[in-house]
């Protein structure tokens, strides 16, 4: 299973660049939420792959200890101004060994990558975490393969 979440919200009167920009308070919360709701729905991941930007990896980090998830976290440069084939390109390259992926990066990428994968158009708002079902991760993203499935979209206002 792919977990694909936004980051969350934003602090734009941070005074920094994009890369660094931090969350705000609202967007620790919803980070720290999803983390236990993850975990209350059976969905902790395996591993945590997150862009490098301070927004995304902050995110990251609390959703993993708010939801106590025993996994590695890992960041790459590949999800920071994505596309599709790049993120796929990372995902492709996943050990077999691994059940569950939560990925956490940043729109436009991450509605594009849920479409791309299931055909649905899921609005991937700020700490959204969409669960997609594949089997396969070195055929992700293979239009002939097309057992991709999406399983739920969760929203943090859903967890209040």
């Amino acid at each position: 299973m792919l977990l694909v979440m936004r980051h969350g919200k934003s602090d734009w009167s941070a005074g920094t660049d994009d890369h660094g920009r931090p969350l705000n308070s609202r967007g620790v919360k919803s980070a720290e939420r999803m983390g236990r709701v993850l975990t209350e729905l059976g969905l902790s991941p395996d591993l945590v792959i997150s862009s490098t930007a301070t927004r995304a990896l902050t995110t990251a980090r609390l959703a993993l200890e708010s939801g106590r998830w025993e996994c590695e976290l890992r960041t790459t440069d590949d999800f920071y101004n994505a596309d599709v084939a790049s993120v796929l390109a990372v995902l492709r390259g996943l050990d077999p060994s691994v059940n569950r992926c939560m990925v956490v990066g940043h729109n436009p990428a991450w509605t594009a990558l849920v479409h791309e994968l299931t055909g649905a158009n899921v609005a991937m708002k700020t700490a959204t975490v969409a669960a997609v079902e594949t089997s396969r991760w070195d055929l992700l993203g293979d239009v002939r393969y097309g057992s991709n499935e999406l399983v739920t979209v969760l929203q943090p206002r859903h967890f209040m």
